[in-house]
């Protein structure tokens, strides 16, 4: 009776586990490094970033008198479009497999299915870390090349953008966390819905509805609330660096709301994955 308790069967289904666990990387690694399609995703989204957040550091002009804007957020604009991009890439990472059929196989492979979520939100995670940083520097440094020469100097108040600077650090960090949060909540998604156009869908409309509707809601208050519930509001809260207290959410508690929306949309898409066939 005392084996009933003892440490092996512990030790067995431990073993078993971090057996599926690597099993499923090694797949889904092989499946998203030899999918042409992602990396253009990726590689598009970076662009974007980079792209909208110089065009936006570019268009504007700083007087003498000063410009009063928040040049960290400025240059991080690009984040806002490239979320989108970001979403996609998350929920084609699973949907792709369920319109292809090969999520059958992967589930065969491995017939423990927390291994296999767990597996896309590592390496979704990790692969969107990588490109997160590369967009949101590559963002900081064209601010820091362009905004001096509209305006924004030292002599006007503006010290050039540096990641080095503390709430820059904070911004550029924070930003990157913010697209790891949102693919995330897209992976969550499209393991729930499984249809491609479905999870986009859904994706695109919680970042962009809640905004969106802000601007129609007439009481301040009820317009306050509404951008404290949404990721797209609430998230990008983390990269203010000026003017703090007009901000609806304070930056880290902002971050805080898009990963409850994350946490709550894995949830819902592990139950569907465990009690739904493929």
């Amino acid at each position: 009776m005392s084996l009933r308790s003892g440490a092996r069967p512990t030790s067995t289904a431990d073993g078993v586990w971090r057996e599926d666990f690597a099993r499923a990387l090694r797949a889904e690694w092989t499946m998203l490094r030899t999918a042409g399609e992602t990396g253009r995703l990726l590689l598009i989204g970076l662009v974007l970033t980079a792209a909208v957040g110089g065009g936006s550091v570019k268009a504007v002009k700083c007087p003498d008198a000063g410009c009063g804007q928040d040049a960290v957020k400025l240059a991080l604009t690009g984040v806002t479009v490239g979320q989108a991009v970001i979403a996609v890439f998350a929920v084609l990472a699973v949907s792709g497999e369920y319109a292809t059929g090969m999520i059958r196989t992967t589930l065969i492979a491995v017939p423990n299915r927390t291994p296999v979520l767990t597996v896309k939100a590592t390496i979704l995670t990790a692969v969107v870390l990588a490109s997160g940083t590369a967009a949101v520097l590559a963002s900081l440094l064209a601010g820091r090349h362009i905004l001096p020469g509209n305006g924004s100097t030292e002599a006007h108040g503006y010290a050039p953008l540096s990641p080095a600077d503390g709430p820059t650090l904070r911004a550029a960090v924070g930003s990157v966390l913010y697209l790891v949060l949102i693919a995330l909540l897209g992976l969550g998604v499209a393991t729930g819905v499984r249809d491609a156009a479905s999870a986009v869908g859904i994706v695109l409309g919680l970042l962009y509805l809640f905004p969106a509707v802000a601007r129609v809601v007439g009481d301040p208050e009820w317009q306050r609330h509404l951008h404290q519930i949404s990721p797209m509001t609430a998230g990008p809260a983390i990269q203010g660096t000026a003017r703090l207290h007009g901000l609806p959410i304070g930056a880290w508690a902002g971050l805080g709301v898009v990963a409850a929306w994350a946490a709550a949309a894995l949830l819902v898409g592990g139950l569907v994955l465990h009690r739904r066939d493929a």
